[in-house]
């Protein structure tokens, strides 16, 4: 698909005939079309060469491609150095709110995410052609981009002489800003529903230099793919990387590329993250149930078929000694896996089959090795991100491929030896007695989800550790891109990321599943999120959606998604106290302190998933307690607070 449907000089624009430009759109235009679309085009042309007649001087661009958004801006006019935005609503006569939210998107995301939009002016205007005349008033809803101004099909020009009146910037040229990189950084969400569509990983992800190009390492992947079918080999490969690297985007791309690549090859994204496989099916299925005009059951079924949960592959290979359809498998979460005993205790209680004897990674190598040519299974690992009883790790992939699967090539990167995704073992521990490969193209070192600064989860990573040296320094090169403040008032809490968040920037309430005394301020975290999918995909005017700030998603909702803005819970669970964290439960009517070395790490691990869930910056959200109730005490919050704060973390 083009970057633009249409794109000339103004001058150029106002002498061609409207049948010549409508044939220029349409030529560029991959879907049919139909009278609906001819007729807001012509009529689109009509206002428009009426309302820059004047300006003889600069350039008019029709159906500006955004892969992120999976959306199109109408129009872009580029005139004396700035640059008008325009969303229309033909016909409409009223100035709805979605709509002024969605030209604010627009130039949100070219100011984020296109290099030569970054240093201009951005002016959004809607333009509903039946609207009222609105009031023009001047102002920058953030630095570099106007609140929208609404108009209608007869004072476009004003609105444009308006700004002129106020600004005054340096001439361009509009070839340059039309040929700029436009480097995204999209949700997960909005990177499903655009692979889904057709557009490949290089299209929706960055790839500059201060970033891991993610179609390098979607590439080996395929070459490992294509030497184990020629070579009639079975492969494993572990992806590793930081919170947010994009390690999700990576295996659905591998997914979305070699599902149903031939007759004799299926590949198949696996998630044992239930809220995480409903949202990303919802999205999927409301997508393409919008635009292919099919039942959202017909597109939820599709969805369903491309990405699974993954103990619903694994209930139905038990039911079988047949191979999997798949010969490609990316289970995601790899390190959230069951051990043996958790399974063990599963399929007895659930499935009446007593004395399964294996963990859930050698059942489901076992699963995939009843190919008896080549297999493919790829394992997506997130540094320090277990964080429930029975989550197996790393450590048992290679202890199940050592036992039992030596005849299998083990790939990965040399970075597999952090802590985070190995504990205390030794990497030539687990190696021993295995086929492998280091591949560096394998590890995902920089945050991707918080691109306004690469450096956020190295940042939570030394607030969990106490390095509060690395964490200061680290504090004071992100602040300026990233905001992260502090609060003990709940209502400021709110307050700030409704004043943070533009357009239909998402933002929402997080706390920590071990949370329980946030309840006091209403935040119930016993009390399950409804619907995931509604949390995150239904829009502000929906009060099942995270804009309404009623409903915490602890780390086991929002784990594999983010948000936009985030609040950030704390409670006296993981609490600071003598120079280090102190790990609590609470049980029956108080505190219990934790001894277990494994449940501490899930403690430390959901406060790491919390504190990585924000895109563009976070407000912690401390409660003061109180000493008349002895569950909320003050010193089980105030050390907590002061260290944060030590560490230069602004209160607001």
């Amino acid at each position: 698909m083009p970057r633009v449907f249409y794109s000339e000089s103004i001058r150029r624009f106002l002498s061609q005939s409207d049948e010549e430009i409508l044939g220029i759109l349409a030529s560029n235009n991959s879907f049919e079309l139909n009278d609906l679309q001819r007729n807001t085009w012509l009529e689109e042309i009509r206002i428009l060469k009426s309302a820059i007649s004047e300006f003889k001087d600069g350039c008019i661009i029709f159906e500006y491609t955004i892969p992120r958004m999976g959306k199109r801006i109408d129009v872009i006019i580029i005139l004396r150095g700035i640059i008008f935005l325009l969303e229309f609503k033909v016909g409409s006569s009223s100035y709805d709110r979605s709509a002024i939210n969605q030209v604010i998107d627009y130039a949100l995301d070219l100011k984020n995410f296109h290099s030569e939009s970054l240093k201009r002016l951005l002016v959004p205007i809607l333009v509903a052609t039946k609207g009222r005349d609105v009031l023009l008033n001047a102002g920058l809803l953030k630095d570099g981009i106007y609140k929208p101004l609404l108009c209608n099909s007869n004072n476009i020009k004003a609105a444009i002489d308006f700004i002129f009146s106020k600004e005054k910037e340096v001439n361009f040229e509009p070839l340059d800003w039309i040929n700029a990189s436009y480097a995204p950084t999209p949700t997960i969400i909005e990177a499903a529903q655009a692979l889904y569509k057709g557009h490949n990983v290089a299209e929706i992800s960055r790839n500059d230099a201060s970033a891991i190009n993610l179609a390098r390492t979607s590439r080996e992947i395929s070459k490992i793919i294509e030497y184990s079918k020629v070579n009639r080999k079975k492969s494993i490969c572990f992806i590793t990387g930081v919170p947010g690297a994009g390690k999700t985007l990576v295996g659905l791309n591998i997914a979305n590329e070699r599902h149903n690549f031939d007759k004799n090859e299926h590949a198949v994204f696996l998630s044992g993250n239930k809220p995480l496989v409903n949202v990303l099916q919802e999205a999927l299925a409301r997508d393409e149930s919008k635009r292919k005009g099919i039942t959202k059951a017909e597109a939820l079924a599709k969805a369903k078929a491309f990405i699974q949960i993954i103990h619903h592959f694994r209930d139905d290979a038990i039911s079988t000694d047949e191979a999997p359809i798949e010969k490609v498998a990316i289970f995601d979460e790899a390190q959230r896996a069951w051990t043996k005993e958790q399974l063990e205790k599963f399929m007895t209680q659930k499935k009446g089959k007593p004395n399964f004897n294996m963990s859930e990674p050698e059942f489901l190598i076992r699963v995939m090795d009843r190919h008896t040519d080549w297999a493919v299974i790829i394992c997506l690992i997130g540094g320090g991100q277990e964080i429930n009883t029975g989550e197996a790790g790393l450590s048992e992939w290679f202890s199940s491929l050592k036992q039992h699967f030596p005849h299998w090539m083990v790939y990965l990167s040399n970075k597999i030896s952090d802590s985070e995704f190995i504990r205390d073992s030794s990497l030539p521990d687990l190696l021993n007695g295995l086929q492998y490969k280091f591949v560096p193209e394998l590890h995902l070192s920089v945050s991707m989800r918080s691109f306004r600064s690469e450096k956020v989860a190295a940042f939570v990573k030394a607030i969990l550790d106490v390095d509060s040296i690395n964490a200061t320094e680290l504090l004071r090169q992100i602040i300026d891109n990233y905001p992260i403040a502090i609060t003990r008032d709940f209502n400021a809490a709110k307050t700030w990321v409704k004043e943070k968040a533009k357009g239909t920037e998402r933002f929402g309430l997080i706390a920590s599943s071990g949370g329980r005394r946030l309840r006091p301020h209403g935040i119930w975290v016993q009390s399950k999120i409804n619907s995931p999918a509604n949390w995150f995909l239904n829009d502000m005017d929906d009060v099942r959606s995270s804009y309404f700030l009623e409903e915490a998603a602890t780390e086991f909702d929002i784990q594999g998604l983010e948000l936009d803005w985030t609040i950030v819970c704390w409670d006296a669970d993981f609490r600071f106290e003598n120079g280090t964290f102190g790990y609590y439960s609470f049980t029956g009517v108080s505190w219990k302190r934790v001894n277990s070395e494994e449940k501490k790490i899930y403690i430390k691990n959901a406060y790491r998933v919390l504190l990585t869930r924000a895109r563009q910056g976070m407000v912690i959200f401390i409660p003061y307690g109180s000493d008349d109730d002895l569950t909320r005490a003050t010193k089980y919050y105030d050390e907590t607070y002061n260290y944060l704060c030590s560490i230069g973390v602004k209160p607001i």
